[in-house]
């Protein structure tokens, strides 16, 4: 089955096509055309983008299922719901809780990621358990501990190697071993929920870690004679920095500067979305705990803490155009090709290439989600 996208404009790698065709064949890219084509029929988007479909690599949950539940009927209501949020692909994310929990939910995923129907599941990232206090959020302190390596081999191994990223505090011990270690499985290593000094933090890049999970929540702040994490994830070289871009987790003033020390290609959208996404106000969990759901935030009921949120992807790309932060190409950019660069898997999602798989999204100038497709399907209209 072949057919043509004619769009207004087409979102690529490193530039954007205007008033061009997308060839898809057999629920896959092909080349882009400039004249009209006359042998299959053509799709008239002639007044909207087209763009590669949003990848989530940090999301515990939506639609009132959460990855921790440890069931696989709720992963695939996430899958499907996050179609309606410009998704095509994403790491189930995993939170600080006992290593049996762990065990039995990446050894669920890796057994049946392939059963989805709707966004793809591209890997798990662990989020935790070695982490420290300080900057707990809304991980449970009672499951944190030092890395340990055989750990870690025993998830990869349980997920039959879908395990592709976890994050860990690198003021922990053994950090070094660690990262060398998840590194020779392929598994990306994150910092997060740390007090950890520049220094720390600078000492875990150089062993490895490539990524910081959603900057200024959940690390020691920037001080002018003490940069901390943030000023880590600011300033080293060749890293990523995650931000939750709704509005309530970072000033969109504080977001201008992410976006200027580290440019678009290397600040990553993420949702860090909880099972409340997608279901309105009202009483929700996250792990172990109450939470309250309430004027666009998602807070511990003990604590008022933000747990996690209920951002949807495509609101997370609007909203940095709307702050003024980038360009529309560069914010889907952000939450599409980014994302998959952090974790390696660009070569599967995150671009619109020949010979890639047909997952795109298209949107309005005012970046307004309109349609998902996936494998070359429509499979989510507004």
């Amino acid at each position: 089955m072949k057919y043509y996208v004619y769009a207004k404009q087409i979102v690529l790698d490193d530039q954007v096509i205007d008033k061009a065709y997308l060839t898809i064949e057999d629920g896959k890219f092909g080349p882009i055309l400039m004249e009209e084509p006359q042998d299959a029929p053509i799709k008239d988007y002639s007044q909207s983008i087209v763009a590669p479909g949003l990848v989530d690599t940090h999301i515990h949950g939506y639609k009132s299922h959460d990855v921790m539940d440890n069931d696989f009927e709720g992963i695939k209501v996430i899958s499907e719901g996050l179609l309606s949020c410009g998704v095509t692909s994403w790491l189930p994310t995993t939170l600080t809780s006992s290593a049996e929990l762990l065990n039995d939910v990446c050894e669920t995923i890796g057994n049946h990621y392939q059963e989805v129907t709707g966004a793809k599941i591209r890997g798990i990232f662990l989020e935790g358990p070695f982490f420290t206090e300080k900057y707990k959020g809304a991980q449970n302190p009672k499951y944190m501990s030092d890395p340990s390596v055989d750990k870690l081999a025993k998830w990869h191994e349980l997920s039959h190697g879908l395990v592709n990223k976890i994050a860990i505090a690198p003021e922990r011990k053994g950090v070094k071993e660690f990262i060398e270690f998840a590194k020779s499985k392929g598994v990306y290593t994150a910092l997060a929920h740390s007090d950890a000094t520049y220094e720390e933090a600078a000492a875990a890049v150089e062993a490895g870690a490539n990524i910081f999970v959603h900057i200024y929540n959940g690390m020691s702040g920037l001080h002018h004679r003490n940069p901390g994490m943030v000023g880590a994830a600011l300033s080293l070289d060749k890293v990523f920095a995650e931000m939750i871009c709704d509005g309530h987790h970072v000033h969109p003033a504080a977001a201008r500067v992410v976006t200027r020390a580290r440019g678009p290609k290397e600040t990553v959208l993420i949702t860090d979305c909880m099972r409340a996404g997608g279901m309105g106000e009202g009483q929700s969990r996250l792990g172990e705990f109450e939470v309250v759901v309430k004027d666009g935030t998602a807070r511990l009921k003990d604590t008022g803490n933000l747990a996690g949120s209920i951002l949807e992807l495509k609101q997370g790309v609007k909203n940095v155009v709307d702050w003024g932060l980038v360009s529309p190409a560069e914010a889907l950019r952000m939450a599409s090709l980014t994302p998959a660069q952090s974790v390696g898997i660009e070569s599967v999602c995150g671009r619109i290439a020949p010979g890639y798989e047909a997952d795109f999204i298209v949107v309005s100038d005012q970046l307004e989600l309109e349609a998902t497709y996936l494998d070359g399907e429509l499979r989510y209209q507004a």
